[in-house]
């Protein structure tokens, strides 16, 4: 005995690809991709149970979508819109709570908590979180920030972005640095492991097992790092750097050094090193701006991996941390891909002094 006849399903060339569209993208609704599937397979022939069974669904919820898409074509695979509860807070209120936040400050505090502001436009806890979250007000966080006054700003930021995004032939780019005052830090008592459902814990407190420096010296083109620790941090110690990086660098490549502004590499005695190889090209960061320099970013790296949640009970154990994270971060380096170039950063800067010196403070 044969079934109710069923309307014909027959799909155009943009219908069908967009149903296949909606199928590939990842961030199709897992619904909606299963429902255009039903259609691609009903629109090959095949019949209702053999597409359920296919895809694990029922019979019905096959001919429910087909005779959708019959009637309605595209759209009737869309949810269609449900009603909900009316709103209760118009949008002179929200407006409102957003200039407050803005403009305003409580008399008791320097900033609005949800719960001050709460009380001051008379909303709920609740509608303020959710208001503040819409329009991404956060009053409880803080940056910070430092803009340089170095008069040739424009010329070495120039200088060295055109370093990072077109580097000169037959030369190696490294980015030095280093990273003082590394304090081999131990608790005042043993570190309480991780467990399940807890963190791991130490003591707020430490003992302090002296400091060293890591002096550092980032290629840009492969990522890999030479560095060498120094008890102390004057010239005598850059400059057996300086050698050890000279040693490392091929002799038939020229050098090209980005660093920033501190005294020791500066002085009579590096000025004269410099003087005696030429191969060795010096570009200094401008003042108050150590972000242009990216092995401070392997710096942070360092830290984050390393040193932040050490525990070393003597500076020597301290410095072999730091020299086997190096070893085994040059065993696969991978360099940091520089995207913006001297225009973006300069507009960009254009933008924020703009910004702050029409904020009215």
């Amino acid at each position: 005995m044969a079934g109710r006849p069923k309307a014909q399903l027959i799909l155009s060339a943009a219908e069908r690809e967009q149903l296949e569209a909606w199928m590939r993208r990842r961030r199709t609704a897992q619904a909606l991709a299963l429902r255009s599937q039903i259609v691609l397979d009903c629109a090959g022939g095949a019949l209702s149970k053999d597409v359920a069974k296919r895809l694990r669904c029922t019979p019905q919820t096959v001919c429910k979508w087909r005779n959708r898409f019959v009637r309605l074509r595209l759209d009737g695979l869309l949810d269609a819109p449900r009603p909900g509860a009316p709103r209760t807070i118009d949008d002179a209120r929200v407006d409102k709570v957003i200039a407050m936040t803005l403009e305003q400050r409580p008399s008791n505090a320097t900033h609005w908590s949800t719960r001050t502001m709460a009380q001051a436009s008379g909303l709920t806890q609740t509608a303020v979180s959710r208001i503040w979250r819409t329009f991404g007000l956060q009053p409880h966080r803080q940056e910070t920030f430092k803009l340089s006054t170095d008069p040739l700003f424009v010329a070495k930021t120039r200088d060295i972005v055109g370093l990072y995004l077109d580097p000169p032939t037959k030369a190696m780019v490294l980015c030095v640095d280093e990273k003082s005052q590394i304090q081999a830090l131990d608790r005042t008592q043993p570190l309480l492991p991780l467990a399940p459902g807890i963190a791991e814990r130490r003591t707020h407190d430490y003992k302090r097992h002296g400091t060293t420096t890591l002096f550092a010296a980032l290629d840009i083109a492969t990522g890999e790092v030479i560095g060498q620790l120094h008890r102390r941090h004057r010239s005598n110690e850059f400059l057996q750097f300086l050698r050890t990086v000279e040693s490392n660098v091929p002799q038939d490549l020229a050098v090209h050094l980005v660093m920033d502004n501190y005294g020791t590499h500066k002085t009579p005695k590096v000025r004269a090193w410099f003087a005696r190889h030429p191969r060795f090209h010096i570009h200094f960061t401008p003042t108050s701006a150590s972000w242009l320099n990216q092995v401070e970013r392997w710096f942070a790296t360092l830290t984050t991996k390393q040193i932040r949640r050490g525990t070393h009970r003597s500076t020597r154990q301290l410095e072999d941390a730091i020299r086997s994270y190096l070893d085994q971060y040059n065993a696969n380096p991978k360099p940091f891909v520089w995207t913006k170039s001297a225009d973006d950063i300069l507009a960009s800067i254009e933008r924020f002094c703009l910004r702050t010196s029409n904020s009215g403070h």
